[in-house]
């Protein structure tokens, strides 16, 4: 009989101050079952090959080993705006993996029990919620976004209580580092400069090697991170992502999107779009992103002061100065994104009012985002309502005129084609896809997932995905956290 494949972690993370971490396990669920394994991922990890039968094995029962241990991390951050000692509640690093490339990779439960950091809640997870973020996650993937992967979701076997009882999951989640802002934040409040420092060269040596020769490495770092967080909050601009949590917490220093429970995808335009249950301010809506990612990269600056200049008022101006650069780098990255979304590839500040016109049209009409942009680039606007208006016909006229005076309308559609996604996963599809799933019926789900791994494709036979949902759905729609 072949022995079956057992995983062999590494546990770099382990060599930080103990505080850092607490050891932890899997609960040991009844009756685990595979339902989603994410093949092509298991390949690009360099992971053994695994049967469907022994995923739960390979994920649930990992091996004593001597050179580490699975863990939960310690962090803190600041929630809506207030600051808390936190740490993983429902999550558990089994360990680290190492990629045929070289690049280190957190191999990490979500959902799998209790830790010593789970403040009353239960450290588990619902199927539809484990669902979900698997499907949003490799989504973003396929749409050139920065993100989380997903390994496999497995059933346990057991019910899981929350508005209602619903079948328990786990998600075998994959980031190239689960290091967070707030992780940064824990070491100033909690721990020692001493701390910080060993959290600040690890997380260098992990993530941007490049920058351990620079003179000011602390500094380096966090001008690194405020850059890699202002290109991933331009890219979800761009699809129309709407994160729904951005509390530091969920800010990772590798600039990779996770924690996809109260996330959706914008349908008609409008900057104050929110669909997060918890955010009933509007803190942290579409055209709130922005702003918040300087707040967040502001704490993160804040974190830094006691290292990054051993003079305090020169770290202090150090941190001011880099946060002042942070909105003439947003404007400037953000309008180059809006102009591609045109098919305008290095263009002007001048042509930037024509991106800003069509998002008030789009607004002031309850125009859908990602449609819109579609029939631009495929130069079918005239048939799209109310793209027939006179005020829209007078801004479509300058635009093809600016069109033609640089780029081209070839050149134009080949940028747009690029930058413009076909499909994204519309609430009220995703939503029925997991209600089914949750049935244990996963046919849409997986037709969704196959047709999410290519979203430039821009056919024209995409109905499935293409029209937003009814008025009424929009309306009452709802996403929640999944705790």
């Amino acid at each position: 009989m072949p022995k079956k494949p057992t995983p062999s972690w590494e546990y770099s993370y382990l060599t930080l101050p103990a505080h850092f971490y607490a050891a932890a396990m899997p609960f040991s669920f009844p009756a685990p079952q595979l339902v989603l394994q994410n093949n092509t991922l298991f390949q690009a990890l360099n992971l053994p090959q695994v049967n469907a039968e022994d995923v739960t094995a390979f994920f649930l029962n990992p091996p004593v080993q001597q050179k580490g241990h699975p863990f939960a991390q310690a962090y803190a951050g600041h929630q809506f705006g207030g600051f808390t000692k936190l740490g993983d509640g429902r999550a558990i690093v089994l360990g680290e993996q190492v990629a045929a490339n070289g690049q280190r990779f957190d191999i990490q439960l979500k959902g799998a029990g209790k830790t010593m950091y789970s403040r009353g809640g239960d450290g588990k997870a619902t199927l539809k919620s484990m669902l979900r973020e698997y499907l949003i996650s490799e989504a973003m993937q396929a749409l050139n976004i920065p993100t989380s992967r997903s390994l496999a979701v497995m059933s346990t076997g057991e019910l899981v209580p929350r508005e209602k009882m619903h079948l328990g999951a786990v998600l075998v989640r994959v980031m190239k580092s689960h290091i967070r802002v707030g992780t940064f934040e824990y070491a100033r409040h909690f721990g020692t400069t001493a701390d910080l420092n060993a959290l600040a060269d690890y997380t260098i040596n992990r993530l941007y090697p490049h920058i351990s020769q620079h003179e000011n490495t602390r500094l380096s770092l966090l001008t690194t991170v405020m850059n890699a967080q202002i290109d991933l909050v331009v890219n979800w601009m761009r699809v129309g992502f709407i994160h729904g949590v951005m509390n530091t917490d969920n800010v990772a220093i590798s600039a990779e999107t996770f924690d996809y429970g109260p996330c959706a995808f914008m349908n008609a335009y409008h900057p104050h779009t929110v669909f997060s249950s918890i955010d009933t301010q509007g803190r942290y809506a579409f055209g709130n992103q922005p702003k918040i990612a300087k707040w967040n990269v502001a704490r993160f600056a804040e974190a830094l002061l006691p290292i990054l200049h051993t003079n305090p008022q020169q770290a202090l101006l150090l941190a001011q100065q880099t946060i002042d650069g942070f909105d003439a780098l947003w404007k400037e990255k953000y309008n180059a994104m809006m102009l591609r979304k045109l098919g305008i590839q290095n263009g002007e500040d001048s042509q930037v009012s024509l991106a800003h016109s069509l998002l008030h049209l789009m607004q002031k009409h309850q125009m859908d985002y990602t449609n819109t942009f579609l029939a631009l680039t495929k130069n079918t606007l005239s048939n799209v309502e109310p793209t027939n208006s006179p005020e829209f016909k007078a801004w479509h006229s300058d635009y093809k005129g600016v069109i033609d005076a640089t780029v081209g309308a070839e050149q134009a559609a080949l940028v747009m084609a690029q930058t413009n996604p076909a499909i994204i996963p519309r609430n009220h599809v995703v939503e029925e896809a997991l209600d089914a799933a949750a049935d244990g019926n996963l046919g849409l789900l997986n037709k969704l997932l196959e047709l999410l791994k290519t979203p430039y494709n821009h056919h024209d036979s995409l109905t499935y995905c293409g029209a937003p949902p009814s008025a009424s759905f929009e309306a009452e729609y709802a996403t929640f956290c999944g705790t």
